[in-house]
Parts: C-alpha cells; sequence; structure tokens
C-alpha cells in the first residue's frame, strides 16, 4: 500500500546524477512547501514512481547508461505516469536539443545556469496545469455518474451537462492559453510560435509566391542586469524589451519570447527581404535608447538573426536553427546587429560541430605528433633549444597544423587535455634525448601552455606528475605562456608562475608586444625570457619607422634580467639586425622548419651553426 509523503504538499521527484544538483534543488523546494523525493537515475526515479507517484519531475539530460530523453519517453509510455508533467532542467542550450525535449513528452525546459526564481514560477504553472486537467477528469467522470444516475430526469440532466460542458471548455480554454504563452510578458511562447511556422510553411507548399522571414532576437549581456540589480529589476526590463519590439511590428506580425532574454518575430506575406531587415534596424535603434527601471538607467543592446523563409523548408524546427545560427553568427561580428543567414553557414556549422567530435576522438586515440623547431643563439650561432609544435595526424584529412584546429579546442575546451597530452609527449621526447647527451650537447624544450590551463586548480600537480612519470630534468624545460593567461588569471597565475619557478622551470612570455603588454605585471613575475612577436621582426625591413620595436623589446628584457627570443627569421638581413640589437635568441625558417621527432638526434649531432 503506498502511503502520502504529506497529503497537504505536492510532491516533486527530481531526476539528476549529480549530488550537488539534487542537494540545491530539494533544499530549494522543500523551502517552498514541496514534498521532495530524489533519484540519481533511471531505475531509482521508476522506483520512486511505483512507490507514490509525483506529482512533477524535475529531469536532467545528460545521465550515464540512460539520458533525459529516454527517461522521459519510457514515462509517458507507462500509463501511471503518462500524464505526470516533466520539466527538463539541462545545460544544453541548442535549438535541436530543447525540440527533441519537446517531442520526447516534456512539458518545459529550463537550460541551465538557470535562475531559481524562473524554476519555482514554471513549477507552480506545471502544477497548476496538472490540477486542472485533474479537475477536468473529475467533471468528466461526475458527467458519466450524473447521466446514469438521471437516465428518468432528462431535461434537468440536459441543462446541468451544458452547464457542466461550458465550464469544461472555459477550463480548457485557459489551459490552452496557459500553454501557449510565456507567463511573464503575456506574449506567446516557444509552441505557439512552433505552431505559427507550420502554418506558414504549409502555406508556402501552397503558394509558390507567399514569403516570410524569421527574426531571433538575444539581449547582450542581460545576465549581468540580473547579477547587479537583481532579478525583479531583470523581470521589469524584459517587459519593457518586449513592449518596444511590440511597437515596432505590426498586428500581422507574430512576437513570442522563447524564454530568458530570447524572442522571436514572424514577418508574413513578404515580397524581399529588406522589409525584414528594415524592422531589424529599427528594433536595434529602439533598443538602443536608454530603459528607466525604477532608479536605474540600462543601456541594452541585442544580436538579431535573420532568414528568409521558403518553401524548401520542411520543419520549423530546421528554420529555428538556421535563424540561432545567423543571431550567433551576430554576436560573433561584435552584438548589436543583424546578420542575415546564408545556407553555407549551415554547412560551416556541420563541419565544425563533425571537427569537434573528430577532435574528441583524437584526444582519446592521442592523434597528435609533436614537431620540433631549433631556437638558436646569436651568440655563437649553435642550436641551443626546440620550440614543441604539435600537428595532429588525422585519420582521413591528413597532417593538421595548428591553426586547423587549436582555436576550436580552446573554445570548447578541449585544449586543457591537448595540451596536457602535449606537455607529457615533450617532456617524454626530453627525457629520452637527454639519455645520449652529455652535458655539451644538451638542450631545452619550449612547450606552449594555453591561457585555460591556468584556471585548471591542478595544473601544478599535473606538471609535477609528468616530470615525475617522465624523469625529465626540470632544468632544460622551458614553458612560453601569453599576457592574456596572466591576465585573466592575475592571482592565480602569479602563484602558479611562482611554484613552476621554485621547481627549476623557465618561464617565457610568448608574443610580447601583441597584447596587454604591462610592464607593471613583468616586474613581479620570475619570467626567464621575452618572445618577440615574428609580426614585428617582419615589419624592420618593410618600414623602417618601426625599427625600433625589436630593440626596444630587447632591451625592456635585459633590463629585468631577461632573455629576448625573436620568431620568425626567415632572412640573413634580420638575422644581422637581431644581431646588431643584441637579441640573445632566434627560431624561424632560415635556420630550419619544424622537424618530426626522430630527426632532432640527427640534427644536434650534426652541429649546424649559422
Amino acid at each position: 500500500m503506498n502511503y502520502p509523503l504529506d497529503s497537504k504538499k505536492q510532491d516533486i521527484l527530481i531526476v539528476d546524477d549529480t549530488i550537488d544538483n539534487l542537494r540545491v534543488l530539494s533544499s530549494i523546494l522543500v523551502r517552498e512547501g514541496y514534498n521532495v523525493r530524489k533519484a540519481l537515475n533511471w531505475q531509482m526515479a521508476f522506483t520512486a514512481c511505483q512507490m507514490l507517484l509525483p506529482d512533477l519531475i524535475l529531469l536532467d539530460i545528460m545521465m550515464p547508461d540512460i539520458n533525459g530523453y529516454q527517461v522521459c519517453e519510457r514515462l509517458k509510455s507507462w500509463e501511471l505516469t503518462t500524464e505526470i508533467p516533466i520539466i527538463f532542467i539541462s545545460a544544453l542550450d541548442d535549438v535541436f536539443d530543447k525540440v527533441k525535449a519537446f517531442h520526447s513528452g516534456g512539458a518545459d525546459y529550463i537550460t541551465k545556469p538557470f535562475e531559481f526564481e524562473e524554476i519555482l514560477v514554471r513549477i507552480e504553472n506545471q502544477l497548476a496545469l496538472r490540477s486542472a486537467q485533474k479537475e477536468i477528469k473529475k467533471l468528466n467522470l461526475s458527467l458519466e455518474e450524473k447521466i446514469q444516475e438521471r437516465t428518468q430526469q432528462l431535461e434537468n440532466t440536459l441543462k446541468n451537462l451544458r452547464q457542466e460542458i461550458d465550464e469544461r471548455r472555459s477550463l480548457q480554454n485557459q489551459l490552452i492559453d496557459i500553454a501557449l504563452h510565456d507567463s511573464l510578458t503575456g506574449l506567446p511562447n516557444r509552441l505557439l510560435f512552433v505552431n505559427q511556422l507550420e502554418k506558414v510553411l504549409a502555406k508556402t507548399k501552397k503558394e509558390d509566391n507567399y514569403r516570410f522571414a524569421v527574426l531571433f532576437l538575444d539581449c547582450d549581456r542581460f545576465k549581468t542586469v540580473n547579477d547587479s540589480l537583481g532579478h525583479l529589476v531583470g523581470d521589469k526590463l524584459l517587459l519593457s524589451i518586449a513592449s518596444r519590439l511590440q511597437s515596432v511590428l505590426n498586428n500581422k506580425d507574430t512576437l513570442a519570447r522563447f524564454g530568458g532574454d530570447e524572442f522571436a518575430v514572424l514577418l508574413e506575406n513578404l515580397t524581399d527581404i529588406d522589409t525584414a531587415v528594415s524592422v531589424a534596424d529599427s528594433i536595434l535603434q529602439k533598443l538602443s535608447l536608454a530603459f528607466h527601471i525604477g532608479k536605474y538607467e540600462i543601456f541594452m543592446n541585442a544580436s538579431i538573426g535573420i532568414i528568409w523563409g521558403n518553401n524548401e523548408y520542411e520543419k520549423p524546427e530546421h528554420l529555428l536553427r538556421d535563424v540561432d545560427t545567423a543571431m550567433y553568427r551576430a554576436k560573433d561580428n561584435g552584438r548589436a546587429r543583424y546578420h542575415i543567414f546564408n545556407p553555407l553557414m549551415h554547412q560551416e556549422a556541420i563541419k565544425l560541430l563533425e571537427l569537434e567530435n573528430d577532435l574528441r576522438r583524437a584526444i582519446d586515440r592521442e592523434e597528435f605528433v609533436l614537431y620540433y623547431q631549433p631556437i638558436i643563439s646569436l651568440q655563437t650561432g649553435k642550436i641551443s633549444g626546440f620550440e614543441a609544435l604539435v600537428r595532429w595526424e588525422h585519420p582521413s584529412r591528413g597532417l593538421l597544423s595548428p591553426n586547423d584546429f587549436i582555436p576550436l579546442a580552446e573554445e570548447t575546451g578541449l585544449i586543457v587535455a591537448i595540451n596536457t597530452l602535449i606537455l607529457q609527449s615533450a617532456c617524454q621526447h626530453l627525457s629520452n634525448w637527454q639519455n645520449h647527451f652529455t652535458d655539451q650537447h644538451q638542450v631545452n624544450i619550449s612547450v606552449n601552455l594555453s591561457a585555460l590551463l591556468f584556471s585548471q586548480p591542478n595544473l601544478v600537480e599535473t606538471i609535477d606528475e609528468i616530470i615525475q612519470n617522465t624523469q625529465v630534468d626540470p632544468n632544460y624545460l622551458e614553458l612560453e605562456i601569453t599576457e592574456t593567461a596572466i591576465m585573466e588569471n592575475s592571482q592565480s597565475a602569479k602563484n602558479i608562475i611562482q611554484n613552476l619557478k621554485q621547481r627549476k622551470i623557465r618561464l617565457i612570455m610568448d608574443d610580447f608586444g601583441t597584447g596587454y603588454s604591462s610592464l607593471t605585471y613583468l616586474h613581479s613575475l620570475p619570467l626567464s625570457g621575452l618572445k618577440i612577436d615574428q609580426s614585428f621582426v617582419k615589419i624592420m625591413q618593410s618600414n623602417p619607422k618601426n625599427m625600433g620595436l625589436v630593440p626596444a623589446i630587447v632591451s625592456i628584457a635585459h633590463s629585468m634580467g631577461m632573455s629576448a627570443i625573436a620568431e620568425g627569421v626567415e632572412t640573413a638581413q634580420q638575422l644581422s639586425q637581431l644581431r646588431s640589437f643584441n637579441c640573445d635568441f632566434a627560431q624561424g625558417y632560415l635556420f630550419s622548419e619544424a622537424l618530426a621527432h626522430d630527426k632532432i638526434l640527427n640534427l644536434i649531432f650534426a652541429a649546424p651553426q649559422w
């Protein structure tokens, strides 16, 4: 027999394999007066439903074995749980993921990181919707009982039935209105907008000349308002934004709020794309004016994607996918602007996704190899070390240079794992070479460290472990860091650099002069050298006015007890000029291109001199 936890409280089941998420959500909901139960996986969720049917389920997508979509489909296929509302809570923010959630039976979708007030409002709406549905069932049962009981009193029964049917229709209309409109702004929500898109697409199939446009709008840096001024001010700002958007549109246009700070606009029966562009310009102009929310003056801009609709589209989600892509291109281009979708953008997005998937597999398969470019001492003319440069042996595209995949690795965070593999491999090579060298042949190896590694709390421990495993002599290990790594992680970067210096690992500032170039932090850091970016070396000959940049950097390095290393040396004239500036080291194609690691020993023993 099932016993209720508390007959006065509504019961919520949270399904999430992350214990911290369970704890935080549970504490909030309990504080709001709900009974809360928790499940880490599908089996626990199923058992919990068998013991007591919840009033509502909060469901994460990314879980081991069976993901949230599958859990939702199973619950919807079970007769006892098919009508229980399920709200997805996930870090996945792609349109595909959200559409898939609704297709699997989800009643709502909340994107992480979520706002607690939004979760509570959506839970209340779904519970109210569920209560109303139960009320409808009760009314239906009541209707059936009364029909059977009052067969002999047909006139009175019919009268009562008409009254109850009217009530049912009214309640259904209320439910539909709740389900299809945003609770804050009262605007159509995603579901209603998608329904309207389906109608428009059907119309394009019947009328060859029928055209429409969709605008997808995302407010730039809206989260800053919520974080600094609070969600009450944020909600009022959203209402003001919705009002300004409506003032730009006419009665035939459809404006919807997709959630958060995202809005969509459907413009129908257009003759050309210029009308959509004009609307986007008007929106940007309206939003550029200050918003006055209480005592606050707030400035807000937006990035807008535009898509020209036609009969080639089969499904609304394809339209939303492409217009979302265009919106993100507007953000990438500087925000506060619009961008019109081009089909090539979709192909680029697919290629980028495929490359990311390949990159993840490449990490597991360790498909990365190191090439080494010699670093020459300008005093002796001999090789003093090598810079490790990564290449990717792609199974179908061949050997890829860093420019083909490092930017994507940085964007996705995969650079952390790749950089660790690079450092491990470089230290292993250096250790092997050190076993072949006498003291006179010992060389240094320089390895670049991504700025993202400085946000990793265990970076120093990882480097210690690599040194221990490879038995490399850290005196010959140099780590190249950028100004960005230091400025974005100021205090933690300084601590990491100090710890690495204590381990006798030399630290080189890479691409000096191309970033912040603040002499203040240079004084406070135990750096061993500055690398002069190849762009400065290149312009020494092309623009004599800029000749002073290189000797200035060399002078800065020497004044702080550091060495100066010039990159991208390609001509004998550049080499001669660098020597005249007392530059310490240089590297570039003049000396050698980057070589595979199995060629390095022969190069060192050949002892070339420049």
